[in-house]
């Protein structure tokens, strides 16, 4: 019996992440279609996409012609809408969180790559999901992992080890970040993604937030939680159960493994574009101890997450006005956890906060943070 089609809505269909789902639509005609595209700044690729997979829901975030009976509509209105099956949600930062929300409160199932949501709101939208029997399947490499490992296991996990790039700069001497350029902080050596995640992976703020996300998605306390550093990208996350057991899931480093299972869960596809790991023509597996010094926006997140509160929405907040200064040229490496650090010494944190305060401690945090820098350049 032929299955019916798996009707998305694609948030962030213009970034790298989003780029990559619809090439995995475009692999399975039959099993996926698209019933929402929803894109950022790049209206000419938005066009495109609009033209080739023919969504009934557009969101834009820049004024354009749409062609035929295309409707536009807000992310939330396309995230709830009845003929989408699955949301994925492949925004950066704030954006996909109230979308998240209003998917998830129409029980559908979220196929989530953006960190920030749960980061920022993790009680609100897990709290939700139980409500309404919503899903969420992870999409970043190393949560998809840590799903894929505990898939079967009838015993909770004694704990969770995340692994790391370590970035782009991680063998970079302390005295040399102060003049690492832009180009120099995106160059990473094994993963392509967006320009705001490659920076927090050389700044190793992906892998604080990666925490906190961790901690939600898998009911986990950080002190549960490890980081090792894992040059390959090969072993994207282990488990490790009570007898001392380890499972780990492998792949090449490429989302599209991530994305595909998200996607077709609890099913796995069969791919002849996706590459396939020779593993004879591996040398080494290694890991490494993080000297966490070395990375003061680790440092942040972590505590941040452990505070939490409106703290956590506070760090996502002033970390991406900082990268986006740092992407502007306007400030150095090594005053994104400056800017970050004293956002979050300036705030007064809400406990238990609602949906309204998270978004004003985002907004206050934003502000704070472009004072802030005036104040570091005068």
């Amino acid at each position: 019996m032929k299955k019916d089609t798996i009707k998305l809505a694609i948030l962030g269909s213009t970034g790298s992440i989003g780029q990559q789902v619809l090439d995995i639509v475009k692999n399975f005609p039959d099993r996926f279609s698209v019933t929402g595209l929803a894109g950022g700044n790049n209206t000419g690729l938005l066009m495109s996409q609009i033209k080739q997979f023919q969504p009934k829901l557009v969101y834009s975030v820049q004024k354009f012609n749409i062609p035929g009976n295309t409707k536009l509509c807000s992310m939330e209105e396309m995230a709830s809408h009845p003929e989408v099956d699955i949301v994925v949600v492949a925004t950066s930062g704030k954006n996909g969180l109230t979308p998240t929300i209003e998917a998830i409160k129409t029980g559908k199932k979220v196929a989530l790559s953006n960190k920030e949501v749960l980061v920022m709101a993790g009680a609100i939208v897990m709290a939700d999901a139980k409500l309404h029997k919503a899903s969420i399947i992870p999409v970043d490499s190393e949560h998809s992992a840590l799903f894929q490992c505990l898939q079967g296991e009838p015993v909770k996990a004694a704990k969770l080890i995340l692994t790391a790039s370590g970035g782009p700069l991680f063998r970079n001497a302390p005295a040399t970040l102060n003049s690492v350029t832009v180009d120099e902080a995106l160059k990473h050596p094994t993963w392509k993604m967006g320009k705001k995640v490659t920076i927090d992976s050389a700044t190793l703020m992906n892998k604080g937030l990666e925490v906190i996300e961790a901690s939600w998605l898998f009911s986990m306390p950080f002190s549960k939680i490890e980081i090792v550093i894992h040059p390959q990208s090969v072993i994207h996350s282990l488990v490790e159960f009570v007898d001392g057991s380890l499972k780990a899931q492998l792949s090449v480093p490429d989302m599209r493994f991530a994305i595909q299972y998200a996607l077709s869960y609890p099913e796995r596809l069969a791919n002849r574009n996706l590459p396939r790991l020779d593993l004879p023509k591996l040398n080494s597996l290694t890991f490494e101890k993080i000297d966490y010094s070395m990375f003061p926006c680790l440092q942040l997140a972590l505590e941040a997450g452990r505070k939490g509160g409106t703290y956590p929405a506070t760090l996502c907040a002033a970390d991406e006005i900082a990268v986006e200064l740092f992407l502007e040229n306007r400030i150095d490496f090594t005053q994104i956890p400056e800017i970050i650090e004293r956002t979050l010494s300036l705030h007064q944190s809400i406990d238990n906060p609602t949906l309204d305060e998270i978004l004003e401690a985002d907004n206050w945090a934003r502000n704070t943070s472009l004072k802030i820098l005036s104040k570091v350049n005068s």
